[in-house]
């Protein structure tokens, strides 16, 4: 269900209906045992009532009267069972009521109009065929023989309906006295005060339901203003959301899409900046690359044509490596592709990088050498071609600023959890208040040096950021400028 609203109006109407129909279901359970113990209390009180006036000395006429007006309740005319306040004929539920008093053999000295036939003589017999454990009556023997299986409550089946029952054993006059009700008397009674106590609640379910539904979405209208406010932004708009006043529940959200914003905001003005930069440094070595051409095409002379496609070829080979560059940073940007990261020997990796690199060195004359402690643990986690363009660039830039006969060391260190990277040169080295710029892009040390697009160190700070290390530039003992790498093993994430 994608409607908030919705789902919580389902919710709530789902416990409220849960919860009503268990308080219901245990308000019927205890109406109907509460009804039982008053309508046993009432069978046994009238059981007495009629043990006291019927008794042995009653005269013959006497008890003749009573019978006499006892059976006035078949002609007696009643109302509609709907009717509960009956008339003063009677009433619907008279004839659900009926008692007998026997004499010890079981015969019918006193009965109502409405008594079954027969029910004590059916208890009787089925007592006899149940209970073998009861003792065997006699045809014409008392029935005081089995008094303790017939005295109490008891419920039975008499032609189509089932009775409630409470026998009654007068030693005194050694009568009976069945006093018993209809069983649906009782369950229309617990029906109706179920059925009246759920009806408030039945007919008010709709309009709590009305209710909750409006509340719901007064409660979600500020939910509401923020998503058209944010739909009715432009799609450049980048400002920060201003939504007051904001529910306590709404201001996380709001925080993280103020939070959200800035960061587009900074991303965009940061590619802004690099496109910026990036056609900059292009426009001058493609100007270049023109004017080398049409030099090339203008010679007359051969050797000026030939000096006109060096120049060429030296121009063609610095955009290439600003080109490369430029395409290595995208590479190393995280939303673009993950890297690959897996377990390498960082010293292995490091010699066959400055095997590569050595051709340069001896072409400039320069002494280039790796120092590592033997045998040691170099492994680390990494992703290993961003390593390896991070190596380029260090040492590439080492040679690149060291002079002709100059000295380039590369040293590696094993520590608990980091692996420590130094690189060292004799080159001019670089002012300590302008360190930190040479991780800027575009920015070179001394403009005039070097044919590099000011991308190496930026490059390697993002691989570093990659790999979650550090670097530092300080002064080398050769006199140059050394730059110091600390990369965390990072094994336990490969596990």
């Amino acid at each position: 269900m994608r409607s908030i609203r919705a789902r919580t109006l389902l919710l709530v109407l789902g416990l409220l209906g849960l919860t009503t129909s268990l308080i219901s279901y245990k308000s019927y359970r205890d109406a109907q045992h509460e009804i039982e113990e008053l309508f046993d209390a009432q069978l046994a009180q009238t059981a007495r009532l009629l043990e006291g006036m019927v008794s042995r000395e009653m005269p013959a006429d006497a008890r003749q009267l009573i019978q006499a007006a006892l059976d006035q309740a078949v002609q007696a005319p009643v109302d509609d069972e709907d009717d509960d306040e009956g008339s003063p004929g009677g009433h619907p539920y008279e004839g659900k009521l009926a008692f007998q008093v026997l004499d010890g053999h079981g015969q019918v000295l006193l009965q109502s109009a409405s008594a079954p036939a027969g029910v004590l003589e059916q208890m009787v017999g089925d007592l006899q065929r149940q209970d073998h454990q009861a003792p065997v009556l006699a045809p014409g023997e008392p029935l005081a023989k089995i008094a303790e299986h017939l005295a109490g409550y008891h419920r039975v089946r008499v032609g189509q309906y089932r009775w409630r029952l409470f026998i009654l054993h007068d030693l005194r006059d050694s009568h009976w006295i069945l006093v018993g009700e209809r069983a649906d008397v009782r369950g229309e009674l617990v029906a109706k005060v179920a059925l009246r106590s759920l009806l408030p609640d039945l007919i008010g379910l709709p309009l709590l339901a009305l209710l909750v539904w409006l509340a719901v979405g007064w409660g979600l209208r500020p939910l509401q203003r923020m998503a058209e406010l944010i739909k009715a932004r432009a799609p450049d708009n980048l400002a920060p959301l201003v939504l007051s006043p904001l529910p306590v529940e709404l201001e996380p959200m709001g925080a993280a899409l103020n939070r959200l914003l800035l960061q587009v905001n900074q991303l965009l003005d940061q590619e802004k900046r690099f496109i910026a930069d990036a056609a900059h440094e292009l426009r001058t070595p493609l100007a270049v690359l023109r004017i080398h051409a049409q030099n090339a095409q203008d010679a007359r002379d051969p050797a000026d044509r030939e000096e006109a496609l060096q120049q060429l070829g030296g121009g063609v080979e610095r955009a290439t490596r600003v080109v490369t560059q430029l395409l290595t940073l995208a590479r190393l940007d995280p939303n673009v592709a993950p890297l690959a990261m897996v377990e390498l020997d960082l010293l292995g990796y490091l010699r066959n990088e400055l095997a590569e690199l050595t051709p340069l060195a001896l072409e400039r004359q320069q002494e280039l050498t790796l120092e590592a402690a033997e045998p040691g643990d170099y492994r680390l986690l990494a992703d290993a071609p961003s390593l390896g363009t991070l190596l380029q660039n260090l040492v590439g830039n080492a040679l690149q600023y060291s002079p002709s006969g100059g000295r380039i060391q590369v040293l590696l260190e094993a520590q608990a959890d980091e692996l420590v990277l130094r690189v060292q040169d004799s080159g001019p080295g670089v002012a300590e208040a302008q360190r930190e710029k040479l991780f800027e892009r575009f920015y070179r040390q001394g403009q005039g040096q070097g044919q590099g697009a000011g991308l190496g160190l930026s490059i390697v700070r993002r691989v570093i950021e990659l790999h979650r290390g550090s670097i530092r530039l300080d002064d080398s003992p050769l006199g140059g400028l050394e730059v110091c790498v600390r990369l965390p093993r990072r094994r336990s994430e490969q596990r």
